[in-house]
């Protein structure tokens, strides 16, 4: 095989001999990522970078704007990280005008104040609950309030004009245990939700709560008698990228305008994610954190230089394990198995109806680190992932030589 093979490369030079890993070279590459764009019609684009090389190695319609659907939520958690920092928590804490008495009790109300944090669930709160018992805590006269003021009191997302959103997952609000939901329904009052379990959790514990359940701010002073904090960053965005998690962006998104922002809203947060792109010299159109939004627009090389910045941040390693891996993660999970990318590569998926996108990170067959972003619209879902995969496999199996 290997001498008929060196004859015909001598005779026509046109073919070599594939290598027992079956890695192609970057001529091959070029050709097979131009017969899948035409493949995928003119409402694709595609781009992608030799970060090792620092070139571009193919490139289709890249500056033509698009929807990039969940890929928005690449640069929702990109900010966060760079933002709050990959070790930063969301702490939801329990306050009181002034600290129990010499007999545990406290002489008015306690708050629940939340922080955004996604991931709290009653079992927090039953923590929080054993923490103040630790302390002392054996009555309040007043009542227990929840506060869930850190976000505006808009449920939804900007497609639905802030109205609850059946495609969240959950409500989005400031202060909400177990995704604002209740045997799959939505609780409609999330922070008087949250008060209740706490109230319960202290009843639990026979700590006596004198007076009623509500929905309040807490007041300026107040002091922190218990703290839960959320997962670090770096988990939080792993916990948004790999499933694809809506109300995960959102709320994160919702946190960065509330830290860094105006405020706690979805303008705000998307205002702190553009700057922030800014900084890059990138400037798409972000209107959400999670890509839900037809009205979110960038372009394959927008994409690709946000990977290309991240990759040279200290959070380029964190960034890169948020994303799903083929044949093993998340929304990738059954996608590519078995072929070169698998475990080769890592990337962020997006769907909305008629739109289908995959933008990551591979590793070549000779070591080389690339970028890519496929951003497809107009298109039948299904036949776009198929192209998108035949694509970053080939990404993976190809091997570029040394660097020029």
């Amino acid at each position: 095989m290997r001498r008929v093979c060196v004859v015909l490369a001598l005779l026509a030079g046109l073919f070599a001999c594939p290598s027992p890993a079956g890695a192609v070279d970057g001529e091959w590459l070029r050709a097979k990522l131009a017969r899948e764009m035409r493949l995928a019609g003119p409402g694709a684009g595609a781009y992608v970078v030799d970060l090792t090389g620092e070139r571009a190695l193919f490139a289709t319609r890249e500056d033509v704007p698009r929807p990039p659907a969940s890929v928005e939520k690449l640069y929702t958690t990109a900010t966060a990280l760079l933002r709050f920092g990959p070790d930063a928590t969301l702490d939801t804490q329990v306050e009181a005008s002034a600290p129990p008495d010499f007999e545990g009790v406290v002489d008015g109300d306690l708050w629940l104040r939340g922080g955004g944090d996604p991931t709290l669930t009653k079992v927090e709160l039953d923590v929080l609950a054993a923490q103040l018992t630790a302390k002392g805590l054996t009555g309040v006269r007043g009542g227990v309030a929840g506060d869930g003021t850190v976000f505006d009191q808009f449920p939804g997302s900007y497609r639905t004009g802030g109205r609850l959103d059946i495609d969240m997952g959950g409500e989005l609000a400031g202060l909400a245990i177990d995704r604002g939901l209740v045997r799959g329904r939505f609780q409609r009052a999330p922070a008087l939700t949250g008060a209740r379990a706490l109230a319960s959790a202290l009843r639990r514990r026979d700590v006596r709560v004198a007076g009623r359940t509500g929905v309040e701010a807490a007041p300026a002073g107040a002091r922190t008698l218990a703290t839960i904090s959320s997962p670090p960053m770096r988990q939080l965005v792993a916990l948004t990228n790999v499933p694809s998690d809506n109300l995960y962006a959102e709320s994160l998104l919702k946190a960065l305008g509330a830290r860094f922002g105006a405020g706690g809203t979805t303008a705000a947060g998307a205002a702190v994610v553009s700057a922030q792109l800014a900084s890059f010299g990138l400037y798409p159109r972000v209107f959400d954190g999670s890509g839900l939004a037809r009205a979110d627009r960038t372009t394959p090389r927008q994409v690709v230089g946000l990977l290309e910045r991240m990759d040279r941040t200290q959070v380029a390693t964190v960034f890169r394990r948020s994303l799903p891996v083929p044949g093993r993660s998340g929304t990738l999970r059954k996608r590519m198995r078995g072929t070169p990318a698998a475990g080769r590569c890592a990337a962020k998926t997006g769907t909305i109806r008629a739109v289908s996108s995959l933008a990551g990170y591979c590793t070549t067959q000779d070591g080389r680190r690339v970028a890519f972003a496929f951003l497809m619209s107009g298109v039948y879902v299904p036949a776009a992932r198929h192209i998108q995969d035949r694509m970053t496999a080939a990404l993976a199996r190809v091997d570029l030589g040394p660097p020029t």
